[in-house]
């Protein structure tokens, strides 16, 4: 399945048990020798939700929360009937998130995601400053970075908007910055005339991705708290466009597409 290009692997974890599933996403992502995908998701049971997911990057790496893939889990989950009671509610590492879905003739169109309000507290996303804005140095560059965690850690910054070899350079060492404890995953922005952004994300274990759902999320809060964006903007990624906006309770709120591509016995 995807979102917007950022692509999964998706696992009914609650009929049968998944052993060693760190193992498995690093044999089945593989985009030569395996699958091919940005990550591996499982659907587990849970007891304090309709349904748990884990999230799996191609390194094997496991992730707190992956936004275009809670949008793909909950529409695996109620059009393979494992789950149609909306609104889903799914437990997740960063706390359980509730799915709203527009459904017509029992497919699901889009999905959006109660995201839960970003946090900006430097100890919590981590990173190693007093506050949440950083100034790094990397590739010959000095970059101001506005941090934000959605349940994962990111770094925005509007200070430079690189592609090709100079993306996936710097993406590469930001990343694993000393400032970045947890590493984090890297946004970078560029405004547009009609108040939205271009985002380009290089994924915290997976490296350049076509879309981040938590990553534009992130992009919102920041450039809002900045007064760069209101707070409803469209973040537009190389794969796609997601709808996010900031809702008065504190929440941020994502609508999105998710699509099955193929489905197979393993």
């Amino acid at each position: 399945m995807h979102g917007i290009g950022n692509d999964f692997i998706i696992l009914d974890g609650i009929r049968q048990a998944i052993k060693d599933p760190s193992e498995l996403a690093r044999r089945l992502c593989d985009r030569h020798f395996g699958i091919g995908g940005d990550g591996l998701i499982l659907a587990e049971p849970s007891d304090a939700a309709h349904a748990r997911m884990r999230v799996f990057n191609s390194d094997g790496s496991e992730a707190e929360m992956c936004g275009n893939g809670i949008r793909c889990l909950g529409k695996f989950l109620y059009e393979g009937g494992l789950c149609q009671e909306l609104p889903m509610r799914l437990e997740t590492g960063a706390g359980i998130l509730t799915l709203t879905m527009a459904v017509d003739g029992g497919q699901v169109s889009s999905v959006t995601v109660d995201m839960g309000a970003p946090c900006f507290d430097p100890a919590r996303i981590p990173v190693s400053a007093p506050t949440n804005r950083v100034t790094l140095e990397a590739g010959g560059h000095s970059l101001r970075f506005f941090c934000v965690s959605m349940g994962n850690p990111h770094a925005v910054t509007f200070d430079l908007y690189p592609d090709g070899e100079a993306f996936s350079r710097l993406g590469a060492l930001l990343e694993r910055h000393s400032a970045f404890p947890a590493r984090a995953n890297i946004e970078f922005c560029r405004l547009n005339a009609d108040g939205g952004a271009d985002v380009r994300v290089w994924e915290r274990g997976d490296g350049p991705t076509l879309a981040c759902g938590t990553g534009a999320c992130a992009v919102l809060a920041a450039a809002a708290s900045q007064g760069l964006l209101p707070r409803r903007a469209l973040i537009r990624l190389p794969g796609g466009v997601l709808d996010i906006r900031w809702e008065a309770d504190g929440h941020i709120y994502m609508t999105g597409p998710a699509e099955t591509v193929f489905t197979g016995r393993l």
